[in-house]
């Protein structure tokens, strides 16, 4: 077929993935090619392959695309590739005038590679004086194909008939594939005229998804994908979906899949403290997918970070692996400016980050805690890698503080909180929110904001208080003073100030801090409300 019949054949022939050509397939009556499929043994031994280790398949099946034409393109150059159809399929020879006596050549690998003549099983044969590293062809298959066909379902198969080179003019085509990809590549020819799999195992979807991946099938990527996405998601299938090859994981077809794996993971993992073991199990794009999510239930974002050390720690035992994953992929998911001081210095002197990294994203934390929070707001929404939500809040279980030290003329800290409307709106009628830790004179402490019931007027009001952790029967005495700050250019005007000597796990506060009962300090008109947000502030001083 010369070239020029060849392009108004192809061009001149539509089909879409609701067509049914079945008849058509391996027919030569309406066919006019002949795909000859050199079936190679997989680089594992043969025990691995039946156990069917599926991370070491899909790696085979990726092949870089210049790679894989210059195997199928370049028949005369290829190892044990002999122009050698399947004498029992019945397919006639293109080239009979072919010398009739072996021969041996230089194949580009450097590998001798020996050609025999016509009658011998040559893809079936090695020599070990030659076949030293080199691919041996286990056993061929010949089908007749409709390249107008295959050609309009796959760009891979376009260019393949379409190149202007001399291969595309001829009527036999070449591919090699090794042994695990056989079934899923012939499911995915009958795909391509018949519109449909008898496939139904997860497994072989996921084979077959992977192969229309490789050759471009866009409409056999989306029917894998619908259906995997109808069986029911597992922990184990999840991970296999998100750890696709990147070719595959790139296709549009095939995000819906992908999207749906991240919120099965998500929801799964969403209070993080219940499944601690499963989580260090997850693979890298498993736990990347967790990561990622904006309404994980944690304490903290030093939750996260030390859930990020020990995963590092447990999947990349050498330091070098370690500072090369959480530099590229899993140190961008943690959000270092909603971690506590404490914690952001030993970020500094943790031996898992390369220290120009952790320099770096401390000193972008303490910027972000400095700014005021419409600053932090338009941080959020500027910021230039969006995917990462390094500047959104999770949902915390311990509310984020600023909070600023002082050691002279006496040890002194001033801690801001911020609380949203909403989560206001959520203490009703009886509810409370604790804020992260802070710390004055090696003793931990804490604000809660409650919803109180106030006895006297039996009506609902808004209260703050100060707790210490509890370690032991200790007595600290601490100054504190209460304060909110109700315009936006204004300063925090104090509210309530004294002073309590604290024991082990004793906490001091007001009931009503604003002197107003509830629906007027959630009111419309609220003054207590700036843009949103209730500005609180704790002065605490260690007495002497």
């Amino acid at each position: 077929m010369n070239s020029d019949s060849s392009s108004s054949s192809l061009s001149g022939f539509r089909t879409d993935s609701d067509s049914d050509y079945t008849f058509a397939f391996n027919d030569s009556n309406f066919s006019d090619r002949v795909l000859r499929i050199e079936i190679v043994p997989d680089v594992s031994n043969s025990d691995e392959a039946g156990r069917g280790n599926r991370k070491r398949r899909r790696e085979e099946l990726v092949m870089n695309e210049a790679e894989v034409v210059d195997v199928f393109m370049h028949r005369e150059e290829q190892i044990l590739s002999c122009n050698m159809p399947d004498t029992d399929d019945g397919v006639a020879h293109d080239n009979e005038d072919e010398e009739s006596v072996a021969m041996i050549e230089e194949s580009p690998s450097g590998c001798r590679v020996k050609k025999f003549p016509l009658g011998e099983e040559a893809a079936c044969r090695t020599d070990s004086s030659w076949n030293m590293g080199c691919t041996v062809v286990h056993r061929v298959k010949t089908i007749h194909i409709s390249s107008p066909i295959l050609a309009a379902q796959s760009p891979f198969f376009y260019k393949l008939f379409l190149n202007g080179m001399r291969e595309s003019e001829q009527r036999q085509i070449t591919l090699r594939i090794n042994a695990s990809e056989e079934a899923a590549f012939m499911d995915l020819l009958n795909f391509m005229y018949s519109s449909s799999l008898t496939t139904t195992t997860s497994s072989a979807l996921l084979d077959v998804l992977m192969a229309a991946g490789k050759y471009e099938v866009a409409s056999c990527m989306r029917y894998c994908s619908r259906l995997l996405r109808s069986k029911p998601m597992t922990r184990e299938s999840a991970s296999l979906y998100l750890d696709l090859p990147s070719t595959v994981l790139r296709a549009d077809a095939v995000q819906p899949l992908t999207d749906a794996a991240k919120q099965f993971l998500v929801a799964r993992y969403k209070d993080i403290t219940k499944f601690q073991e499963e989580l260090l199990n997850l693979p890298l794009p498993g736990i990347e997918a967790v990561l990622s999510s904006d309404d994980l239930q944690v304490a903290s974002e030093d939750a996260i970070y030390d859930l990020v050390l020990k995963w590092a720690r447990a999947h990349y035992p050498m330091v070098e692996d370690r500072r090369d994953v959480l530099g590229t992929r899993l140190g961008r998911l943690i959000r270092f400016p909603y971690m506590t001081g404490r914690k952001l210095k030993k970020v500094l002197t943790c031996n898992d980050f390369d220290q120009e990294l952790a320099s770096k994203v401390v000193l972008e934390a303490l910027f972000f805690k400095a700014e005021a929070p419409y600053r932090k707001r338009t941080l959020a929404a500027e910021d230039p890698n969006p995917s990462s939500h390094r500047f959104v809040e999770r949902a915390y279980k311990y509310r984020p503080v600023k909070v600023v030290e002082f050691e002279l003329p006496r040890q002194q800290c001033v801690v801001y909180l911020d609380l949203k409307r909403e989560e206001c709106t959520h203490l009703f009628p009886a509810g409370r929110v604790y804020s992260q830790a802070f710390h004055l004179g090696g003793q931990g402490f804490f604000l809660s904001a409650h919803c109180n019931l106030e006895p006297q007027t039996n009506c609902h009001c808004f209260g703050l208080f100060l707790g210490m952790q509890e370690k032991g029967k200790v007595s600290f005495g601490v100054d504190y003073d209460f304060s909110a700050r109700f315009k936006p250019s204004g300063e925090y005007a104090s509210r309530y100030k004294g002073n309590y000597t604290f024991t082990g796990g004793k906490a001091v506060g007001y009931r009503n801090l604003f002197g107003v009962p509830w629906t007027a300090f959630m009111a419309e008109d609220s003054l207590f409300f700036i843009d949103g947000i209730l500005h609180l502030r704790a002065e605490l001083t260690l007495k002497k």
